[in-house]
């Protein structure tokens, strides 16, 4: 197990080093002077020579590339154009707020999703099995924008029964209840679909009609023999959506007015704020790589026949 770890963490050194070049390349082809962009538009040519080479803009750019490598392992993504505040700072405060939105929807999604979709599939062709594929059709094809837009209207604006928006420390729970549920709709629906083709899948192999020939009860056959190997395709894509919902929360984290790293990194693109843009787009690629990683180890927890040696 410690070989392959080490060796998936020796394999995700090549893609974080590409994110990082690329990162770097954008904040030179980005338009306009970078230095300028430091220092202000209303900056003389004397400023903006210092500003240049206090950042090393003033040096060969394989030089300024590994002065920001150093810089990034340091975990120093220098200080925002816009506001002056450590990267950092703002990214470890939005990644808070986006983690607590992503846990309360990463956990309604899968109940809802592989409950769903075991039930389906122990039920084929039954009335649940068509409401919830149906539900589920829906759920994939709503737009995320359109989901939070209905739920303000209905739970929000109508009834009053949930805040608009903003942050738990003006709300409490309540105020994470509507983006959660935005963005675990349709994850949800996905969840559904594959669990239930999986276990579809899974159930029809020669092992589980052996144990119910062996007279083991319905529910110990479903649960002991065929739930773990229908759930390695789901666990597979349980890793993206965790990616996804603590990076991709941009419209729900922009309806509900919620303060996540979503927003952050769309605000920099906006404020040509280049430094909160590469850190937030670092942030992003590690997040990725841990969530791969991650999933790839929960494998031999979910099915012993998986060795890494």
């Amino acid at each position: 197990m410690l070989r392959y770890i080490i060796r998936r963490l020796l394999q995700a050194i090549p893609v974080f080093i590409g994110v990082t070049l690329i990162t770097f390349i954008l904040f030179f082809i980005a338009p306009g002077d970078p230095a300028r962009l430091i220092a202000g538009q209303r900056a003389d040519a004397e400023t903006i020579a210092r500003v240049r080479a206090m950042w090393g803009l003033d040096k060969p750019l394989p030089v300024q590339y590994l002065l920001f490598l150093g810089r990034i392992v340091r975990l120093d993504f220098g200080r925002s154009f816009k506001t002056n505040i450590p990267v950092i700072v703002s990214i470890g405060e939005r990644l808070q707020a986006t983690a607590v939105l992503a846990f309360f929807a990463f956990i309604i999604a899968v109940f809802l999703g592989v409950t769903a979709g075991i039930i389906s599939a122990v039920r084929q062709y039954s009335l649940f099995d068509y409401t919830a594929m149906v539900v589920a059709l829906l759920g994939v094809s709503a737009p995320v924008y359109w989901v939070g837009i209905i739920l303000l209207l209905i739970f929000g604006f109508n009834l009053g029964w949930l805040p608009l928006g903003g942050y738990i420390s003006e709300y409490g729970i309540k105020a994470v209840i509507l983006p959660a549920i935005t963005l675990g709709t349709r994850p949800a629906a996905y969840f559904a679909r594959l669990s239930r083709s999986s276990m579809l899948e899974v159930i029809r192999q020669e092992y589980i009609t052996t144990a119910r020939a062996k007279g083991l009860p319905e529910s110990k056959v479903i649960f002991k023999h065929a739930l773990r190997n229908a759930l390695i395709p789901v666990v597979t894509y349980a890793g993206m959506v965790v990616g996804d919902l603590l990076t991709g929360a941009v419209l729900t984290e922009t309806i509900f007015a919620w303060p996540g790293i979503g927003r952050l990194v769309v605000q920099a693109i906006l404020d040509r704020d280049l430094p909160v843009l590469q850190g937030g787009v670092i942030v992003i690629a590690l997040i990725y790589i841990l969530a791969n990683l991650i999933v790839d180890l929960s494998y031999a927890l979910i099915d012993p026949r998986i060795r890494y040696e």
